[in-house]
């Protein structure tokens, strides 16, 4: 039986180096996840794996489980003995973290050591460039490249207003694809080489299984029409790494139905680079951005320079993480600005 080149799964040499500081063990990825159960592929194949019961219980934070993706280290080569356990986990090069839905602000990996990301957005309904600037934040943050893919563009007479819109992902490449007339697939295929790894993103019916299936050349997950109210229908129901013909490997995941923000300072630097570099213009260094004058964000709002919606996003995204961040930090901060606001508005009525 020849041995699988975990290279091409993206296994990569420092990763490599770092197995070998556990000789008595055996380097694998993660396929898939499923009910504690994992599927994964190491030199010898596929076969299954669970955590080792050190590993469970000792891991306190959700997010330092293994994840889809992710390079672990394990008692076994094969399944021929049955189930393999996971002791290790190997360092994550990238790992895509959202708030888990709900009220807990309990972290959630969706993916890890991934290359790009295709943040998928159909131009009818889906378009939401709100939505889009969280996904920016949140794969930036990640340490992967975002790629902005418009999928439906058969669905929109103008297209370069959608394409102007999405701009907002400042240095991002923004690409369009139509399943119905056959456009734009080839242009995925330069970020999906042997080795690389792209995880897709996005709504639930914006066509990422139908993306999936044109990539793969097989039928590998079912596809639906959009819904009479020109909404989606949600086909994804878990996480999973597919490796293509050409050698590139895809991580498709479910529709989100919120998106929480957690700790993605990096990732607002990346994605509001237009905004804050309008802030370092402001007057005075604790500038509310309200009424002082010589405000940086006013100025440039008047003068066509930002959007206001553009601003608003900002801010309401950066409360989040504030709140998420420090919560008993962000209530006092909002305070202090309540009454610094409601001074500047004393004095200005004087």
């Amino acid at each position: 039986m020849s041995r699988i080149d975990l290279s091409t799964y993206g296994l990569s040499p420092s990763l490599g180096l770092e197995a070998t500081h556990y000789p008595e063990l055996f380097v694998a990825r993660i396929l898939s996840q499923s009910k504690g159960i994992y599927r994964v592929i190491s030199e010898q194949g596929e076969f299954f794996a669970e955590l080792s019961g050190r590993m469970r219980y000792e891991t306190i934070e959700t997010a330092n489980f293994p994840a889809v993706g992710d390079f672990v280290m394990l008692d076994r080569p094969s399944g021929d003995q049955g189930n393999g356990i996971i002791h290790h986990l190997l360092t994550r090069k990238s790992v895509f973290i959202r708030k888990a839905a709900g009220s807990s602000s309990q972290a959630q990996v969706i993916a890890a050591n991934i290359d790009s990301v295709f943040i998928c957005m159909s131009v009818n309904n889906d378009f939401n460039l709100r939505r889009l600037e969280r996904y920016l934040s949140l794969v930036w943050e990640s340490g992967a490249t975002p790629v902005v893919v418009l999928t439906k563009i058969d669905l929109t007479e103008d297209l370069l207003a959608k394409c102007r819109a999405a701009a907002i992902a400042i240095g991002v490449d923004i690409l369009g694809i139509s399943t119905l007339q056959n456009e734009g697939f080839w242009d995925l295929m330069a970020y999906l080489s042997v080795g690389q790894t792209v995880a897709l993103l996005g709504s639930s019916g914006v066509g990422k299984s139908t993306l999936i299936n044109w990539l793969s050349g097989a039928q590998l997950f079912d596809t639906q029409m959009i819904r009479s109210d020109d909404r989606g229908r949600h086909t994804t129901t878990r996480r999973e790494l597919i490796r293509l013909a050409d050698g590139g490997m895809l991580i498709d995941t479910p529709g989100m139905r919120e998106i929480g923000m957690l700790d993605v300072n990096t990732g607002f630097d990346r994605t509001f680079r237009d905004v804050e570099a309008h802030l370092d213009s402001c007057r005075f260094r604790n500038c509310t951005h309200t009424n002082e004058p010589g405000c940086g964000i006013a100025t440039a709002i008047k003068a066509g320079q930002l959007s206001a919606q553009r601003w608003q996003a900002y801010q309401k995204l950066t409360d989040e993480n504030d709140y998420f961040e420090n919560k008993a930090a962000f209530l006092k901060k909002k305070k202090e600005k309540f009454y610094q606001i409601a001074r500047l508005n004393r004095n200005n009525k004087k």
